[in-house]
């Protein structure tokens, strides 16, 4: 006969592998969820064409309406790049926290050789991307970073926010650095003319759904850019440092790809904060 400790102990067996069945099963909906968001298929919504907030449809146990109790948050769908993806101007610093702030605002303090440059960001208008920014900032992400790119011609941008772009000269992966994950676009400017206007400062992408990463732009003259880049705020200081770098020019490195060059005025990021306003 069965003894009753042997019992037991193929009850805690059953249990235990009772358990573990039903974790393999949540991470299989969260792997499945997650090639879904990666695939760009994310759900987005419209809010009055001025935001798209990702979500990752992840179920809570509790079966409570997160969004009714966190009516001042909201749910961000970072994509993660896999390990076997990431390439070395990849700076993987972890991920950001999924509920961010969707009220009040931050003031960007991007600090350089030149002097600082400020902005206002409105969490309300990109709360994805602002909680990016302010992890990336905790991090240390952007310091002794340069700003690679001047576009003099067209779209007058300067951009910035390559991790691997530090250093002395230049190198060919410029541009092609960020994090370890992407995010859907959002605020985007579908009802502006111009799209981006001069003091904008705006979110690079690779042109597909979902991959703005770290590296940013301003604008320093009207742009008649396609409203597909992510709005993060507007430029309240600093301005005459853009335009100065912008009046020394390019040295025509990316002209036959995206346009513009490495400024032939250097400018270096010795650090960024973001900071409640």
């Amino acid at each position: 006969m069965t003894s009753t400790r042997e019992r037991q102990r193929a009850a805690a067996r059953a249990r235990l592998e009772k358990e573990m069945a039903e974790r393999a099963a949540r991470a299989r909906k969260r792997r499945q969820t997650q090639a879904v968001v990666g695939a760009g298929v994310a759900l987005l919504l419209v809010v009055a064409g001025t935001a798209w907030l990702a979500t990752n449809l992840i179920g809570d146990d509790s079966g409570t309406d997160n969004v009714a109790q966190n009516a001042n948050s909201v749910e961000c769908g970072w994509v993660e790049i896999p390990a076997g993806e990431r390439t070395p101007t990849t700076k993987d610093v972890g991920l950001p926290n999924t509920q961010q702030s969707q009220v009040g605002s931050q003031t960007l303090t991007i600090t350089t050789n030149l002097g600082p440059i400020t902005a206002k960001i409105d969490q309300s208008a990109a709360p994805c991307t602002a909680g990016s920014f302010i992890h990336l900032a905790e991090k240390n992400f952007f310091d002794n970073t340069k700003c690679h790119r001047l576009v003099t011609e067209g779209i007058k941008v300067l951009q910035c926010g390559d991790p691997s772009a530090t250093g002395k000269g230049w190198r060919e992966t410029d541009g092609t650095g960020g994090p370890s994950y992407r995010m859907p676009e959002e605020n985007l400017p579908t009802d502006k003319r111009p799209p981006y206007p001069a003091g904008v400062i705006a979110m690079a992408n690779s042109g597909q759904p979902a991959s703005t990463g770290s590296q940013f732009f301003i604008v320093y003259g009207d742009s008649p850019l396609d409203p597909n880049y992510t709005v993060l705020g507007t430029i309240t200081g600093g301005m005459d440092i853009v335009t100065d770098v912008a009046a020394a020019g390019d040295d025509g490195a990316f002209a036959q790809q995206a346009g513009g060059g490495h400024p032939k005025k250097e400018v270096v990021i010795t650090d960024l904060t973001m900071a409640a306003a």
